[in-house]
Parts: structure tokens; C-alpha cells; sequence
């Protein structure tokens, strides 16, 4: 395991901004960013990009960044070739990566590694600048830690993992909670689920099982709106909306935008069916999380326009 000390977030100045602007009032330390890199590829050879470097010193660290090519955000067409599922791939010759994106999951993120371990060449921990030990915890167990020098959200995390997934140049992206509410047991069939149809995305649905009624009724009733409404208004058919569990066909990513921090698994369904590609929902069970919902009187009230919102700006602008 190589220990790479540099900018995580791998920003351009714009998107640093941008970040910073979203992470207003966001703990703002000037902790080191540390990259632990996994070893399915080896770092490019490129030098750092200097306009990098000047977004590693605005987040909050002046190191180097990640070394590597251009991906998406960089500005130049990167090379996609060899990442991602081809039809003619064989499924066991696939190189897989999970992406646990972490914030204050010292209690559980070993488990999720370990458990996940068995199913992936490769799991990486991005630690959103926790204020626990979830990074160093991280680190005892994962292949690859990626620490933010601040806290910036879940859709920056997100971000972080997917452009680490394509450098390293991945060919299949699975995504877990740090909470270990997903099960990685169903990783193997969710990845066969992705090859065998072409899909660009396989979702973790709590809807085709019983789970879901496992929840408070209000954050039942929540979910099942948001799904049925963004079913209505972006075309897509899913049962799930806001399921966290999620694989994909890493060349996939590359067509995507940076995941907003709020309502980014709706704005990532819709602009994967935008995109042309199809989606695939398998079975899976998931228990509430300890947290318990994040769904109550007041945000129930407010969702519907911010849904719709969202909705729009993805359609008319994505």
C-alpha cells in the first residue's frame, strides 16, 4: 500500500470555489490531505498539474495531487478505452473497486471493508473530514483512504471516489454506506446483473423486498413519493430513488456531473437515463439506519418543490 500525500478533492480552481461556497460553515481545519492509494494500477508518470495544485493549496493543503490523466472535470478528454464492461468481457476478468464514502463511521467502516473485501479487487474509504477516528480506522482494514483537508459533503466524497475509480482505470464502481446498511453479499449478483443486461447502473431496491416496511411511515411515504415523482417527470422506471447501494459501469461516471450534496441520487438516476443508458434494480434488504429518519414533519414539507427543482435543473440543464 502507497501513501501519496496530496490534494483529494482534485479540484480545478472553479470547482474549489464551489466546494467552498457548499461548505460554508463546514469544519475548516488544515489537516493534511492524505491519499492511501490502492495498488490495481500503478501512478501515472504525468507531473502534477499546477492549476491542481493551486486547488490542493485553496482546500486547504498545498501538496501535489493525485497523479494521473485526465478525467472528467480536468477540461480535456480523457482516455477511456480500457475501462468500463464490454460486451465481449468475460465477468471474472473484470476489475471491480468498492467506494465507501465516510463521514464519522469509526463504529462501523471496518465491518463494511471487511465485509466487502471478498467481492472487490479493491475498497477504498473516502473520509469527508470526519471529526472521529473513522479515517485511521479506515486505514487498518482498506486497500485504498482518501481524506478531505475539510468537510465538503457527501456529493464531493462521491466525486473523490469516482475520479480515483477512473485513474486507476476500474472497470466496475460499487458504492456502499459507511453505516453498514448495505449488505456487500449482494455485490456479486448486482455486478452480474450489470454485465449480462448492459446496463449502465444496477440500484439496491429496499422496494422489491419488504424492508421498507421496516421504516418510519413517514420516510416510507417520502421515498415512495420521490420515486413515483421523479418516475412521472424524468421517464425513468425505478422503485428505489434514493437507495445509496448502487454499481456501475465505470465508463459511466465519465459522462456524469459532480454529484450535488443535496438530492444527488436523484439527480444521478435521472442523468443516467438523460444519458441513454439503461437501469437495473436487484433485491436487497436494508435495514433503517441507526440514525433513524432523516425525514420529518418540516423537511417532508419542504421536499416536494425541492424534488421537483432538482428535477428540472437536471432535465433542462444536465
Amino acid at each position: 500500500m502507497t501513501t501519496v500525500h496530496g490534494d483529494s478533492t482534485d479540484l480545478t480552481p472553479s470547482e474549489a470555489e464551489e466546494s467552498e461556497a457548499s461548505a460554508a460553515g463546514a469544519r475548516t481545519d488544515s489537516a493534511e490531505s492524505t491519499v492511501v492509494e490502492p495498488e490495481h494500477t500503478q501512478a501515472a508518470e504525468s507531473p502534477p498539474d499546477p492549476d491542481a495544485v493551486d486547488a490542493a493549496a485553496a482546500a486547504g493543503t498545498a501538496d501535489p495531487p493525485l497523479e494521473g490523466g485526465p478525467v472528467p472535470g480536468d477540461g480535456d478528454a480523457a482516455d477511456l478505452s480500457d475501462v468500463g464492461v464490454d460486451a465481449s468481457d468475460d465477468p471474472s476478468d473484470l476489475s471491480v473497486v468498492v467506494l465507501v464514502p465516510a463521514y464519522n463511521e469509526a463504529d462501523t467502516v471496518a465491518d463494511v471493508v471487511r465485509a466487502a473485501k471478498p467481492y472487490a479487487d479493491d475498497v477504498v474509504v473516502v473520509d469527508d473530514a470526519s471529526d472521529d477516528d473513522t479515517g485511521s480506522v479506515a486505514r487498518e482494514v482498506a486497500d485504498g483512504v482518501v481524506t478531505h483537508p475539510t468537510n465538503l459533503g457527501v456529493g464531493a466524497a462521491l466525486h473523490t471516489g469516482y475520479r480515483l475509480a477512473l485513474r486507476k482505470e476500474y472497470d466496475v464502481v460499487v458504492q456502499l454506506d459507511g453505516d453498514g446498511q448495505h449488505d456487500p453479499s449482494h455485490i456479486p449478483e448486482m455486478v452480474a446483473r450489470l454485465t449480462e443486461t448492459g446496463a449502465g447502473m444496477v440500484v439496491g431496491s429496499r422496494w422489491l423486498n419488504s424492508s421498507h416496511k421496516e421504516y418510519p411511515p413517514l420516510r416510507r411515504a417520502g421515498i415512495r413519493f420521490f420515486t413515483l415523482e421523479a418516475n412521472l417527470l424524468g421517464g425513468v422506471d425505478v422503485t428505489d430513488i434514493t437507495s445509496g447501494y448502487r454499481v456501475y459501469d465505470a465508463s459511466l461516471l465519465a459522462e456524469l456531473g459532480r454529484p450535488a450534496n443535496g438530492h444527488w441520487a436523484l439527480e444521478q438516476t435521472l442523468e443516467v437515463a438523460r444519458n441513454g443508458h439503461d437501469i437495473e434494480e436487484v433485491s436487497v434488504r436494508m435495514p433503517p439506519d441507526s440514525e433513524g429518519s432523516q425525514f420529518d414533519l418540516e423537511t417532508y414539507a419542504k421536499y416536494p418543490a425541492r424534488m421537483v427543482l432538482t428535477t428540472l435543473k437536471v432535465l433542462l440543464f444536465r
